[in-house]
């Protein structure tokens, strides 16, 4: 199993500081999350598919019928059982999931720096995250259409992951799923924008056959109860939708400030994190480590993701730490 960012109990006892202590950096989860209202009796009652969640999605995506997933995770798992054996071309780097996933189900995978994987000739399907994650690397939508349409010449698909997307809807082809591009499929989350990792929520915008083969796949009650109130909630609620944008842009300004002053160029994914590729990547993120800041660290090439501080202590904190790093080193 691939690990991920947020191991914060591996991390307290590998470095023996308390789970408290910890400043999580690592993930790109938004660090205020949405309020979410549950009545308690939610609890004692199994999920019901004709509530209000998928017209909230749809007002919110612009997809007439958005499926909810346990989790985007769930489709990036069973879409290519789903999509046959083939060619699958993924962006290097990109999300750590993609490739295991495809190579599971049979899938030949290429992996192509983002130039190449635009104009790819032989694929079957094309799956890419937008922004990308972890370098923040973006799209453009009309690039996506213009391959979406090649793919859809050679029979192929295009898989777009939008986990990172909800500070930049405009980029945004959810709507275009299934319908004006029937080859295009698109993968939403609650998870990042919201600050809802824990509700697990995420959805799939495609054509109806497709939508239908995932959701028998999936199976009955797969999204929980409450997990569908607390989605509801945070897609009909525009006020806090425009309040979430404007602070986090803000508050990643602000970080690509703290890391430029020392001596770091970093790319932005999706307002959410930024992305530092630098050979002092291994140094610095035991350095922040063993003072209970935990980055999210890759190896090819060596770099560092840092998401957003949520308060002026955790400003402080993360700004000492740089300030105390050796930048001599080599």
């Amino acid at each position: 199993m691939l690990e991920h960012g947020g191991r914060l109990r591996s991390a307290a006892a590998h470095w023996d500081i308390p789970l408290a202590e910890w400043l999580d950096l690592s993930t790109g989860i938004a660090p205020w999350s949405y309020p979410v209202r549950i009545d308690e009796s939610a609890w004692r009652r199994l999920p019901e598919d004709d509530d209000e969640l998928v017209a909230a999605a749809a007002d919110y995506y612009g997809h007439p019928q958005p499926l909810p997933l346990p989790g985007s995770q769930a489709a990036i798992r069973e879409l290519p059982r789903l999509l046959g054996p083939g060619v699958a071309v993924l962006p290097a780097p990109t999300y750590g999931e993609y490739a295991p996933a495809w190579r599971a189900a049979g899938h030949e995978v290429r992996e192509l720096d983002a130039e190449a994987l635009m104009e790819v000739g032989d694929a079957g399907v094309v799956m890419l995250a937008n922004p990308n994650n972890p370098d923040g690397a973006c799209f453009a939508p009309d690039a996506l259409c213009a391959l979406a349409a090649r793919q859809a010449a050679r029979g192929g698909w295009l898989v777009v992951d939008e986990a990172f997307a909800d500070c930049t809807p405009d980029n945004s082809v959810a709507a275009l799923a299934g319908s004006e591009l029937p080859n295009l499929v698109v993968l939403r989350s609650l998870g990042k924008f919201f600050g809802l990792a824990g509700a697990r929520v995420g959805f799939l915008c495609a054509a109806p056959a497709l939508r239908a083969r995932l959701a028998e796949a999936l199976g009955p009650w797969a999204l929980a109860h409450p997990s569908r109130i607390a989605a509801t909630q945070a897609l009909r609620d525009t006020a806090w939708q425009q309040a979430q944008r404007a602070r986090l842009v803000a508050a990643s300004e602000r970080l690509g400030r703290l890391l430029a002053g020392h001596g770091l160029a970093s790319r932005a994914g999706g307002e959410l994190f930024h992305y530092v590729a630098t050979p002092l990547a291994p140094a610095l993120a035991e350095h922040c480590a063993r003072r209970g800041i935990l980055l999210r660290e890759f190896q090819q090439p060596p770099a560092l993701r840092f998401g957003l501080p949520g308060s002026d202590a955790e400003w402080l904190r993360l700004a000492q730490a740089l300030d105390e790093f050796d930048w001599t080193r080599s």
